[in-house]
């Protein structure tokens, strides 16, 4: 699947910025300001026609099926399946594919969010390039990113989170710090080129990077050039491949040792307030400079564990998480207006994860409540 080569990729030193100059003015000085960091980077060793072999592309399209076969346009591909992947097989042979254009809707979960649906043909393809890709580069990850990776989740994330708050307090001795960051329009903001750049420091076969070119650069956000449409499954990986670099830079030359990612929202763990506090202007010059992304100026703050981080859906205290109150606002809301045994049913499991008994009581008693008004006004 792969193998080792010696790579020299360029870091900013903690110190880098203390000129004030930009990465490129950094570059073009030299002098010292840029670690150049030499070391063995897996190299992907499966090919084009890995990728869009009729083999690959069938059992692509049996992953994609799942749990869509009553989709009206999933029916129609399906009717003809054989000559549709033949045709998007030398379509992408030929190197005449092009990526169609994408359905736009808007979901709340729970802030507003804009998915954008690809043609059943393309989706196709995506995963049968997630199949190939999605196991190389998860193993090249850092293993506290959580974000769509197998057997990681928000579950995960949180319970690592309580691990290291346990760690660096000291079984709760001491006082344990948070810096807590959010990426300001996360999706929205990668940006194509930079990304197209750091997939070429892994994937060597061109044909590949044609393809995924084709992918990424068949949506933009708010310019050219610009976003990652949320429908996309490859979309998925391709953020993550993103901020692996900065994965790498916290870890590496930041030394954040107890620092977790999900997605667009990351944390780093320190008794130390000071150290932490300087390290967040470090931290978006690097997304600044490197990456192109900025964080979210509300979003940003160190904050003792004792008094509550609020970190993936949680405010997590050191002996026990609670659901935020809007969470529970919401919760009450939709369980009024849609009073189903299965809606309570799911938030009452989800309150399994905090310490919610009494909450879950109320919900309980709400739902007896509602579900007596909704039977009398029938």
């Amino acid at each position: 699947m792969f193998c080792n080569v010696t790579c020299q990729v360029l870091y900013p030193s903690p110190n880098f910025f203390s000129n004030g100059k930009s990465l490129v003015d950094n570059l073009a000085l030299g002098g010292g300001v840029i670690f150049k960091r030499v070391f063995m980077r897996i190299q992907l060793t499966h090919t084009f026609k890995d990728i869009i072999s009729l083999d690959n592309l069938l059992a692509a399209w049996q992953e994609f099926v799942r749990g869509k076969r009553n989709k009206t346009d999933v029916q129609l591909f399906s009717r003809h399946l054989a000559e549709r992947l033949t045709v998007l097989h030398e379509s992408l042979a030929n190197k005449q594919y092009r990526h169609g254009g994408y359905y736009a809707f808007s979901i709340t979960d729970p802030k507003p969010r804009s998915i954008h649906k690809a043609k059943v043909e393309d989706r196709v393809l995506h995963h049968a390039v997630y199949r190939l890709l999605y196991p190389f580069f998860d193993n090249a990850f850092i293993y506290d990113s959580y974000s769509c990776r197998q057997d990681k989740g928000t579950h995960k994330a949180s319970e690592q989170f309580k691990k290291f708050c346990f760690k660096v307090s000291h079984n709760h001795t001491r006082t344990c710090w948070v810096l807590k960051c959010d990426i300001r329009k996360f999706f929205a903001s990668v940006d194509q080129a930079v990304l197209l750049g750091i997939l070429s420091l892994y994937i060597p076969d061109q044909d590949i990077l044609w393809l995924l070119k084709e992918i990424i650069s068949s949506f933009q956000s708010t310019e050219a050039g610009k976003g990652l449409p949320l429908g996309n499954l490859t979309s998925q990986l391709l953020v993550n491949v993103y901020m692996h670099e900065f994965d790498y830079y916290v870890k590496h030359y930041l030394k954040g040792r107890y620092y977790i990612r999900y997605a667009d929202d990351f944390v780093i763990v320190s008794s130390d307030k000071t150290w932490l506090k300087a390290q967040i202007p470090l931290i978006q010059r690097f997304l600044h400079e490197v990456l192109l992304l900025s964080l979210h100026p509300d979003k940003v703050y160190i904050r003792s564990l004792a008094s509550g981080v609020d970190f993936l859906g949680w405010v997590n205290f050191p002996d026990h998480r609670v659901l935020r109150p809007a969470t529970v606002r919401r919760m009450r809301k939709r369980i009024k207006e849609n009073p189903k045994p299965e809606t309570v049913q799911s938030y009452l499991g989800l309150m399994k994860h905090v310490n919610a008994q009494r909450l879950s009581q109320a919900i309980v008693n709400d739902y007896g409540l509602w579900k007596n008004e909704q039977r009398y006004s029938e």
